[in-house]
């Protein structure tokens, strides 16, 4: 592995997967975290269906998906009384090989990525905190203070800021961070306990008075509150612990506490920086947007923003490619995130707006038409496609171009199966390849032979059209899977033409 002075600074699972995706491309990247040690409460709890689907590079997707569980529906509750139930199971039959909505517990997942970038050699400094950094010419002045309260200057060809919501990395670059709090005070808590609501599933109490949702951590008890705190008593924020907050929705919901492993209070925020890049400088996950929690999409877009940064940064390191292909991070991600904060900002504000309407649309309204609408086959996948992440595209990106069928340069590569065949078993590891769905020409099978291209052909089936393919057409992947040409020739100057416009080249041509 090449040791580079690259800097990650936090060691949540977005700077945990941006080193790890790093090592498993051959850079061995320092990472710092101001913690003492990895996080011991669940916060983020679902893994998304695209979450899923990328883990498989790096050989996660198994033991995310046994170490935790499937979430069968959501159950919404009225004045004490459950009055919908919509059903997740199989949500995304056909879509993906995860067409479901999967729990995992972050502290858990944190210790999964850490233990497997330890196998890569890879160790997490705690207690070791960046106060401050500039770009200076060709390299990035970091000053750290370590765990015994010396500071260390280091000099880092790239660093990346994965430090959360109040980064100092973002600060240091005189990033603003645009938006708005909600004025409504939050409280989280783990708990342990009994009663219907603990059986794995999300249950929602949509009284005006105390918002509360129950997150399913497992089928054996263990659960997620988040709910309101009355305005009356968010003064005392600070020194409020469980036993000091209404327990209306607690006792409508029937639930039984028995232990309360974690407990805290916060303000939910909807911002997005300005720009996710400054010079040698980069932020991503919270430190570049953070928003409310609806959707479970806050580390699932985190994860999402260094596995796209990592492949560029391992690129740019290795000599593959200009330091400008690292300008499609933010080209790529800012937008999904804008939209993002959009999105979830009007889902949570309908979620915990006080007044007569939207009480009436949250206890009236919404326990009649979700289920309904879940029922239709159209409205189902586009939420699915929407929640889980398959929808997002790079179609307007520098490094994604042509049409193929359906299927354009920028796309997820839909998932096809059937009896022993899936192609995503060929997305197993971190690099270039191309797909043809048919036959390639002769042309093409030597030139990605004679530039050590993997190709992977696969015979024609008539219900291949039916998701998106063109007969015989090539679709060139990012080492990210999503589709960077699709081109419906086939042609292997197609592909010699992308990475020549691009002054790109893969591991395999220069190995």
């Amino acid at each position: 592995m090449t040791q580079e002075n690259l800097l990650i600074a936090g060691a949540g699972p977005t700077g945990l997967v941006l080193a790890l995706w790093l090592a498993k491309m051959g850079i061995h990247a320092r990472i710092v975290a101001k913690s003492a040690g990895p996080g011991t409460a669940s916060r983020a709890v679902v893994v998304q269906a695209r979450t899923l689907e990328l883990y498989r590079q790096a050989g996660l997707t198994e033991a995310v998906i046994a170490r935790g569980h499937e979430i069968d529906a959501l159950h919404l509750w009225v004045k004490g009384e459950k009055r919908a139930r919509v059903p997740f199971h199989a949500i995304g039959a056909d879509l993906t090989p995860y067409p479901f909505v999967h729990a995992f517990p972050q502290d858990e997942h944190e210790r999964l990525l850490l233990d497997r970038l330890r196998q890569e050699g890879v160790e997490v400094e705690w207690n070791t905190e960046v106060l401050a950094c500039e770009n200076v010419d060709e390299i990035v002045h970091v000053s750290l203070r370590k765990p015994d309260g010396t500071e260390e200057d280091f000099e880092a060809a790239y660093l990346i800021g994965c430090d959360g919501a109040h980064s100092r990395v973002r600060a240091s670059v005189a990033q603003d961070f645009p938006g708005g709090t909600y004025k409504q005070l939050f409280y989280v808590a783990d708990i342990e306990g009994r009663g219907e609501a603990f059986d794995g599933d999300i249950h929602l109490d949509l009284d005006t008075e105390d918002f509360l949702g129950v997150f399913g951590l497992s089928r054996d008890g263990r659960a997620r509150l988040i709910g309101t705190i009355r305005e009356d008593r968010i003064a005392d924020a600070d020194t409020l612990g469980f036993d000091d907050v209404s327990h209306r929705a607690i006792d409508d919901l029937k639930l039984k506490v028995d232990k309360v492993n974690w407990f805290s209070t916060y303000h939910v925020h909807h911002r997005v920086a300005p720009s996710f890049r400054a010079g040698r400088i980069f932020i991503a996950g919270d430190a570049a947007h953070i928003h409310s929690p609806a959707g479970g999409q806050g580390m699932n877009t985190g994860i999402g923003d260094a596995i796209n940064l990592a492949w560029k940064l391992a690129a740019v390191l290795k000599r593959q490619a200009s330091d400008r292909l690292l300008d499609s991070y933010e080209a790529e991600r800012i937008g999904f995130a804008r939209r993002l904060v959009e999105t979830t900002d009007r889902v949570f504000t309908l979620a915990t707006t006080e007044g007569h309407v939207a009480e009436m649309v949250r206890t009236r309204l919404a326990p009649v038409i979700a289920p309904l609408v879940m029922g239709l086959p159209a409205a189902r996948e586009y939420l699915f496609r929407t929640v889980s992440q398959i929808m997002l595209n790079y179609r307007n990106s520098m490094l994604c171009n042509g049409k193929a069928g359906h299927i354009h340069g920028g796309d997820r590569l839909p998932w096809l199966h059937g009896e022993g065949f899936d192609n995503y078993e060929n997305m197993h590891y971190i690099g270039w390849q191309v797909h043809v769905y048919g036959q390639a020409s002769t042309a093409l099978r030597q030139w990605c032979d004679s530039h050590g291209l993997p190709l992977h052909e696969y015979p024609w089936r008539t219900e291949f059209a039916a998701h998106g393919y063109a007969r015989n057409a090539l679709y060139l992947l990012r080492p990210d899977t999503y589709v960077a040409l699709a081109e419906e020739s086939g042609s292997a100057k197609a592909i010699e033409r992308y990475f020549m416009q691009r002054e790109l080249v893969s591991d395999a041509m220069i190995d």
